[in-house]
């Protein structure tokens, strides 16, 4: 009985090794991507951003972020208002993402009521000072790098991301951790063309919210020049009923006082 309790166990450790084995690179990458950036039809959450330069200096900022699902998995609408330092409040980043042309991003300016088109070529840059880039709000297109699974580390899918386009990418390559349960990206470190790391994204905490894996807290450190920025997500919410008109170009300079009151 013994003997044929531990061949069971075997066959099951096989036959789960087998499943493990059958996700590809290309299956492992779009769950990656659902389980970060598609949890519930849409989304609201306050976020405590923390600027920490090279010299430990720091500056904070308040926001609070929509995100709209156009099609699952697909499109989406990002709306970011701010509500703190003075210097900043009220302004707006708004972000239409796209899958078959470059993203359609806006920032806002208050102070010189400025509505101001955001480039492609622009969409690495810093993030209203921070460690961040706008490219990392409304997350990287899959489709614009190829990848290649390296292997399994600590029960996460090791994957090195290669840039299809290396005009206006500061990184030669970037490698991320996806744990191997929930899909999650765990961490995500971004090499030159000699191998070192010169930036890393960290999930620092994820925690469960109506059922997702949601990322808590995130920090963004700079390897090169030193310096850090700290996300804290707090009241996030799903499926709270986000209508599309709420993702206007028209709301830029008024934004829907429902949805952008503190």
């Amino acid at each position: 009985m013994k003997r044929i309790l531990v061949l069971l166990f075997l066959f099951f450790v096989a036959v789960a090794g087998v499943q493990a084995q059958e996700l590809s690179v290309q299956e492992v990458v779009e769950k990656a991507n659902r389980a970060a950036l598609y949890a519930g039809e849409d989304g609201v959450a306050d976020v405590q951003m923390t600027i920490t330069d090279a010299q430990g200096r720091t500056r904070a900022r308040k926001m609070r972020i929509l995100r709209r699902d156009v099609t699952d998995g697909g499109e989406q609408k990002f709306f970011v208002f701010f509500f703190e330092p003075a210097d900043v409040a009220r302004t707006v980043f708004m972000v239409w993402k796209h899958f078959d042309r470059d993203d359609d991003r806006w920032l806002y300016l208050p102070g010189l009521d400025l509505v101001r088109r955001i480039a492609a070529t622009d969409k690495r840059s810093s993030f209203v000072g921070s460690h961040f880039v706008y490219e990392d709000v409304s997350g990287r297109s899959i489709e614009a790098d190829t990848h290649e699974l390296v292997g399994m580390e600590n029960e996460a899918y090791k994957i090195r991301n290669t840039p299809k386009e290396t005009k206006g990418v500061e990184f030669a390559y970037y490698v991320v951790w996806v744990d191997a349960k929930s899909f999650m990206p765990l961490r995500a470190e971004y090499y030159d063309a000699k191998d070192t790391p010169v930036r890393r994204i960290t999930a620092e905490e994820i925690r469960d919210i109506n059922g997702f894996p949601t990322v808590t807290r995130s920090v963004a450190e700079d390897l090169k020049r030193g310096g850090k920025t700290t996300l804290e997500f707090q009241n996030v919410r799903y499926d709270v009923g986000l209508d599309d008109a709420v993702f206007a170009e028209r709301y830029l300079r008024k934004p829907p006082v429902e949805w952008t009151k503190p």
